[in-house]
Formats: structure tokens, sequence, C-alpha cells
């Protein structure tokens, strides 16, 4: 067995991903679909490892090797979330593949492969290509040449057809309570396991758990003993949306609307059986997405909480 490291709890994707090099019978295009944080990314630097004949240590300076992921724009430069991140930019909205990304595989494939076989490309978050984007890489599917594209998303409806139409799928799956738990024991996150909410806000995503943890360290603490307690009267509503806005950026944002949907079921609808209208969060986080204002979404999902709490006293 290899020593690169490998995806737990997806032998099927793993096996899909040998059986194409054992035969070599190596498509164009892959695309990766599943949910966040269960190997995803992991599983496409392997494969790209074994297609450039290469190993982690000069896989991210091989000359024929590119991996895009989102990036947000700031001053005409492109930055990584990472990048965003070391800089202190406050994030206001989710980063994108861009189409200046895109015109960039393009010139990377203009030229013939250097050291390998052929050429590999990785576009992480793949979902995040805006239409113009999205149509740049559709013609680069078209004629890729000596080269094989790796598209990571989380299902095929996240993507347009036409692009999904002309990439081979490999499907990755939520993993097992004992994978995950072997994860985040290897992966040095063991103490996740002692808090449910996070378990289950991860929902077999050791990655979507270990980075709910971390949210949860960042959050200021006040602030997340206020939104732990849905606001009672219109101007607490107000007030709490007012302070989300300000203290948090747009994806602490997204990932508190999936922390407090998972805790005021357990508080609320569980342990005091009151029926509310938590479909208002799958509203908020699409508004959020879309670029609504933040503090207008929070203000209408509290107030309407709010109302259905003032309903049931």
């Amino acid at each position: 067995m290899s020593s690169r490291p490998i995806p737990i709890g997806q032998e099927t994707a793993l096996n899909f991903i040998e059986a194409a090099i054992d035969r070599n019978r190596i498509a164009p295009a892959y695309l990766f679909s599943g949910s966040d944080g269960i190997g995803r990314s992991i599983a496409a630097r392997y494969f790209a490892e074994r297609l450039l004949q290469g190993n982690r240590q000069i896989l991210d300076n091989h000359p024929d090797f590119l991996w895009v992921q989102p990036t947000y724009l700031q001053n005409k430069q492109l930055l990584t979330p990472a990048e965003a991140e070391a800089k202190g930019l406050k994030r206001k909205a989710p980063p994108q593949i861009r189409l200046e990304q895109i015109r960039e595989i393009g010139r990377f494939l203009s030229r013939p492969p250097l050291e390998a076989p052929r050429q590999v490309i990785v576009l992480e978050q793949a979902e995040t290509m805006a239409e113009a984007a999205a149509n740049g890489l559709l013609k680069t599917l078209e004629e890729p040449g000596r080269a094989t594209l790796i598209l990571i998303a989380p299902s095929i409806e996240a993507l347009l057809p036409t692009l999904v139409s002309r990439c081979q799928r490999i499907p990755f799956y939520r993993l097992s309570p004992d994978n995950l738990a072997r994860v985040l024991r290897e992966t040095g996150y063991e103490e996740i396991l002692n808090h449910p909410p996070i378990l289950a806000v991860a929902q077999g995503s050791p990655g979507a758990a270990i980075e709910a943890w971390k949210q949860l360290q960042s959050i200021p603490p006040e602030l997340l003993v206020k939104t732990r307690k849905i606001p009672r009267t219109l101007r607490e509503a107000l007030e709490l949306a007012k302070e989300i806005d300000r203290a948090l950026d747009t994806a602490e944002q997204l990932w508190l609307i999936d922390y407090l949907q998972q805790t005021y079921w357990d508080q609320y609808c569980q342990q005091s059986g009151i029926n509310l209208p938590l479909q208002q969060f799958e509203k908020a986080r699409e508004h959020l997405r879309r670029y609504v204002q933040p503090r207008l979404v929070w203000e209408v999902t509290f107030m309407q909480l709010a109302e259905a709490i003032d309903g049931t006293v």
C-alpha cells in the first residue's frame, strides 16, 4: 500500500481511481461529488500524485500540476481564503472561482507537459464558478489535450449540466460514526467527540466537524451566548442582527446558521416541544450566498423566530 495519505471511509472512490490507473483508462475530466470535509480533496491530491508519478513532497511545485480554489477580489488582486485571512480582510461575500482563473487554466494547458505524461488540474469548490467562468471551463473540457481535470463539488446539481456531462463522476459519501471518530482521533481533534452539537452539525463529515470546532472557538463567547437564545422582542432581534453583522464575516455567519439550526432544534423543538419555523435558516443561508445584506437577513430570521416563540407562550 502506498504511503500517500488516502481518505478514510471512501473505499468505493479509491477502488474506482485504482482501477482507472491500473487499466490506463484515464478520463479527460472527473467530478468528485459529495459533502465538504469527507475526503474529496485528499483523494484528488492522491489521484494527482499517481497520475503525475510524483509524491506529496514535490507535488505542490510540480510544473504539470495546478490547484485552483475560490478567491476574493481585493484591489484587483485575487486572494485565496488563507491569504485573505492572513491579511486580516473582512470578507463580506463568499469566494468564487473567477473567469481570470479559468483563463489561467487555459494558459497552463497551452504548453505540453514538462515532466509527467499529462497535466493535472484540480478545481476545488467548483460550484462557486459564476456562469462566465463555467462557460469558459466548458471550452477547456471540450479539448483538454494531454490533461486531466478534477472538479470537486457537493453534487451534480451544483454544476451546469453541460459540465457534468463531460466528467466521469466519482461519488463520495459521509463517514460512519466509527470512521468519523477515527479521523478526529488521528488528526488530533478527539475532544470534538465530547460535543454532540458539533457532531450533529458535521453529519458524518470530519472536515465539517473540525471547521465547526474552529469556528466555535473564534466567535466571541458573549455573542455565542446571546445567539443561543431566540430573541423575544423586535428590539432584541434587531440588536442581535446588528451585532452579528458587525462581528462576523460571511463565512462565519454561514457557519452560525448551521450551528443555530441544530442548537434551536435540540433546545426548543426536541426538549420543549416548540414547533419552530427552522426552514427560515435555509432561506437565510440562501440569501447570504446570494449576497443579500447580512444584517437584513438576520433581522428577518430572528423576527420570524421571535413571533413563533411568542405564539407559544
